[in-house]
């Protein structure tokens, strides 16, 4: 039960602070889907997921009306298709009618068009990666995530290799809309198997037929809170704990009450906070809160560290299935603070670096220069994708190499995924490092079978 006291101070979060549920992201088992023929497998997956999903967008907005809590996305996610084409080779026919699903049900993302090669790619698995720039680039709602290293099987350089020119592929094909297509696709390590957030969402082979995963985010609610905290650090991170905890709750309502009315699982309640670019509304602005003249100041990291932790405890207390990535993302496009910070110089793409060490995801929504060849996009994914590998968290990395500008230009991608200062990298190569190809081997501290 909620007292009227907490029943206010939800109310106020939402009105004033900028509260929200994300997204509701229904997950999508299509392992039954599975057929040797390209139009029979495209026509199951259509019947499965219009069966299960053509309510989820009324669904979503009768919940939200009924609380008077906003849920900004509906979205679904589906079984890397990768293991769902294998047998038909389809991936191209699949790709299509999973764009015709997202526009016939009003969705605003659909998520998995996605391979696991954290290890090695069989011949298929290459000639699907091959295909992503085609499929991001001639539909709108369709994202795409590849899982490149795990803690436990290291870094597949190959894979990494090949993601650097298909992330040039793909902002070619859309250089005409600043490489849009980019924004669609995300490079991992140790991806998850229940993240409701795009680009990266896929329902995971442990999953259950049909699953609700809610991202809930509400960085304004912690600054306002923040604001009223006056004490030490400790105390900072309590409050920070404290407002999490409330913030989660609010999830787990929706969450329960989705899956019920979509006859699907309850999954997990993800509490990352997820910036926007409205004004109040972003995460850099809690760190300057903190303490901090501007976010890229030293002890930046720090105080990310600090908040990602803290929002992770109170989130943990407030929900018994918190799971997805959770905790704090830090997308630069995406959030207000972060794009200031970028366009006065105080943030460096160096130091977003160092803060995806303890973040929730990693180099995320970040605009580079259009002429960066793929050797050094490959060298980014790969350095981000070491420091998930080592230390044995999600770490992921969407760059966009915005065709025909530079360092210093900005990009405009519209709504969520808001605007990008284009930010200057190092130009040196790592070509001869990159083209070496093969394993890098995964850490000692993975052996603990």
């Amino acid at each position: 039960m909620y007292s009227s006291n907490e029943i206010i101070e939800t109310i106020n979060m939402i009105s004033q602070q900028h509260l929200d549920v994300r997204t509701i992201t229904l997950g999508i088992s299509l392992f039954d889907c599975i057929t040797d023929s390209k139009q029979r497998t495209c026509d199951k997956i259509y019947d499965k997921i219009m069966s299960k999903a053509s309510n989820l967008v009324k669904t979503g907005n009768d919940i939200s009306s009924e609380l008077g809590i906003p849920i900004v996305n509906k979205r679904i996610s589906v079984t890397p298709v990768s293991l769902i084409s294998a047998a038909s080779k389809g991936h191209l026919e699949i790709i299509r009618t999973l764009d015709k699903i997202a526009d016939e049900t009003g969705i605003d993302f659909l998520g998995g068009y996605s391979a696991l090669v954290h290890k090695a790619m069989t011949p298929y698995e290459r000639e699907f990666l091959l295909s992503i720039p085609e499929a991001l680039s001639t539909t709108n709602k369709i994202c795409s995530s590849i899982n490149v290293a795990t803690s436990k099987a290291g870094i597949n350089m190959d894979a990494v290799a090949l993601m650097g020119k298909i992330v040039k592929d793909c902002a070619y094909l859309t250089k005409d809309k600043d490489s849009i297509a980019c924004a669609k696709l995300v490079v991992f390590a140790n991806a998850v198997e229940d993240n409701p957030f795009m680009a990266g969402a896929f329902l995971g082979s442990g999953e259950d037929d049909t699953v609700v995963n809610v991202g809930v985010s509400g960085p304004g609610v912690v600054k306002t809170a923040l604001e009223k905290c006056d004490g030490d650090l400790t105390e900072v991170a309590e409050c920070i704990k404290q407002t999490a905890f409330k913030i989660t709750r609010v999830g787990q309502l929706v969450a329960k009450e989705a899956s019920k009315r979509l006859d699907a699982s309850c999954g997990i309640v993800d509490l990352s906070l997820a910036p926007t670019p409205v004004i109040g509304d972003s995460v850099a602005h809690i760190l300057e809160e903190i303490g901090l003249e501007s976010v890229g100041a030293h002890g930046t990291t720090a105080c990310l560290a600090m908040l990602n932790d803290a929002v992770k405890k109170g989130g943990i207390m407030a929900c018994s299935n918190v799971g997805g990535l959770s905790g704090a993302f830090i997308p630069v496009s995406e959030d207000a603070g972060m794009i200031k910070a970028a366009k006065i110089g105080a943030l460096s793409f160096d130091k977003l670096e160092a803060m995806t060490a303890v973040c929730s995801v990693g180099l995320d929504m970040i605009a580079i220069p259009g002429d960066t060849t793929a050797d050094v996009i490959s060298g980014i994914i790969a350095d981000e994708i070491a420091i998930g590998v080592v230390n044995t968290k999600t770490t992921a990395v969407r760059v966009i190499p915005v065709y025909g500008k530079k360092a210093g230009d900005t990009a405009e991608f519209g709504g969520l995924l808001g605007t990008a200062p284009i930010m200057n990298i190092s130009k040196y190569s790592p070509s001869k490092f990159i083209s070496r190809g093969g394993r890098i081997p995964a850490p000692l501290h993975s052996n603990k079978n």
